[in-house]
């Protein structure tokens, strides 16, 4: 039986336009095959048990000729898998969408075509133009300016002109000045406010604003580059008024994320709708201690703790995932107050249907053993690698504690290198650091040996920040181990 293939429009670069349908398809493949146009973070949503070819096409430079790119769809979906072909922006809209279907039509290989959001809607949007507007045009005209090689434009700009709507021109950067030498030419006052949004949707969106006879030269100027779309209109003069995207707080700066990948959303995202150019490379994970003898003792026993104290949300998920495991449920726990570090891990609970009886009001482990008010024993379900503060301030109080590691933290990056260059590059770039460990696997991952001073580490709590300054990484503190601080401390820096 053959798989199937679904097209899937991944949009014009900011991965909050990718669909739900979209990313529900993604995250089912057993092969992906993206294009070069699709951003880093979509990319990030792959699963990593999928297969992933890289076809990279981009202007007058095809690595993998489409033909191939055909192939290639046949042959996974005739190996029984379910393939993911992710297009930048709408895979019919000048995608050549079509084209990759006819194959697969050809041999009875099931398909479907998840459309995305078009950079021509979307790219002059995030610019701040309405590319309809009822004072300007009453409708849109989409038209590819790619030119090939030794070839004219195949255009009728007559036509166009006469229509007195806004133009959007997709993949016309090489062709920019003959397109606006086209419009002039065929009647188009050279007065008409025209842009050229470079990069729409993303951090490194760049909108050039000029009159039509104008704008080949402001566009030169400023070096505009592909991708980017060509707009034309009254609309264009709206742009300034409307211009949302730039205004935001952390537009143009570059965010490093190191969190583990299972909870690197929350914060990446968060920090995208400031704005920020966010690049996540979780630099741990955390690995089950499984079998963990000394787990399955203590939780045996569970009536011989007052508390039971969890450092972190994966503390939580290991203490419900050996519940799961048992056959059990939250009815284990009736007799036991709980206590968590921070809001993170209360979350955590909270997700299972547990509330906590004490959370410290400085979220760190020193606090959580100096103020838990306990009497009795108290089990604590942690990381292999957990901070002494915790049971040394129990100890000082004649606390009795049993101390369990549920699991370990791992230091890895297959992007080291890649992390690297972008440490070791120019200008200053902001990186998050969630906790101590985070701080371990980023350097783990960059090299001890490399210059750190362009770096400015954004730290959650004093812990994480003294593990940052011993490696020689200048600092920045939240005002309190919460992720509202740590975005609140990034917009203010």
């Amino acid at each position: 039986m053959p798989g199937k293939v679904t097209l899937v429009g991944a949009g014009p670069g900011d991965p909050g336009l990718l669909t739900r349908k979209g990313l529900e398809a993604l995250q089912k493949a057993e092969v992906v095959v993206y294009d070069r146009l699709v951003s880093p973070a979509i990319l990030a949503m792959m699963p990593e048990t999928a297969e992933q070819i890289n076809v990279g096409k981009q202007a007058s430079r095809h690595p993998v000729p489409q033909e191939q790119i055909n192939r290639i769809l046949l042959d996974k979906a005739l190996e029984g898998k379910n393939v993911v072909r992710l297009k930048g922006g709408d895979p019919f809209l000048f995608g050549r969408g079509g084209e990759e279907l006819e194959l697969l039509a050809e041999h009875g290989v099931p398909f479907e075509e998840v459309p995305g959001i078009s950079s021509s809607i979307a790219a002059p949007a995030y610019g701040g133009i309405p590319v309809t507007h009822r004072d300007c045009c009453s409708s849109l005209h989409i038209i590819t300016g790619h030119q090939r090689s030794g070839k004219t434009l195949d255009i009728d700009f007559e036509a166009l002109v006469r229509t007195r709507g806004t133009l959007v021109f997709l993949m016309g950067v090489s062709a920019l000045p003959d397109i606006c030498a086209g419009l002039l030419a065929a009647g188009m006052e050279p007065a008409t406010p025209a842009a050229v949004v470079e990069r729409g949707t993303t951090p490194a969106q760049r909108r050039i604003s000029a009159a039509l006879a104008a704008l080949p030269e402001a566009a030169e100027a400023a070096k505009v580059e592909s991708p980017a779309v060509i707009v034309v209109g009254g609309v264009c003069a709206l742009a300034e008024q409307f211009d949302w995207f730039d205004k935001l707080p952390l537009k143009g700066r570059h965010v490093v994320v190191t969190r583990p990948k299972e909870r690197v959303g929350t914060l990446a995202a968060r920090l995208r709708e400031l704005g920020a150019d966010v690049w996540e490379y979780p630099c741990i994970a955390t690995r089950p201690l499984d079998p963990c003898p000394a787990m399955d003792d203590a939780m045996e026993r569970l009536g011989d703790y007052e508390w039971l104290a969890l450092t972190s949300p994966a503390g939580a998920d290991a203490l419900w995932r050996w519940l799961e495991a048992k056959g059990k449920d939250a009815r284990a726990l009736g007799g036991l107050r709980l206590a968590a570090i921070g809001p993170g891990t209360a979350r955590a609970l909270a997700a299972h249907g547990l509330r906590p009886d004490y959370v410290p009001a400085v979220y760190d482990a020193a606090h959580l053993g100096a103020g838990l008010p306990a009497a009795g024993r108290v089990l604590i379900l942690r990381a292999q690698e957990g901070s002494p503060a915790l049971t040394e301030a129990l100890a000082k109080r004649n606390i009795g504690f049993n101390d369990v590691a549920t699991y370990r933290t791992v230091y890895e990056n297959p992007r080291s290198r890649e992390l690297r260059e972008l440490v070791e590059g120019e200008g200053v770039t902001l990186v998050t650091f969630t906790s101590a460990s985070t701080v371990k696997g980023f350097v783990s991952s960059v090299g001890e040996d490399a210059d750190f001073s362009r770096v400015v580490g954004a730290c959650i709590g004093a812990q994480t920040a003294a593990e940052a300054e011993k490696h020689g990484i200048p600092v920045r503190v939240a005002r309190e181990a919460t992720m509202d601080a740590l975005v609140e401390l990034i917009a203010a820096l």
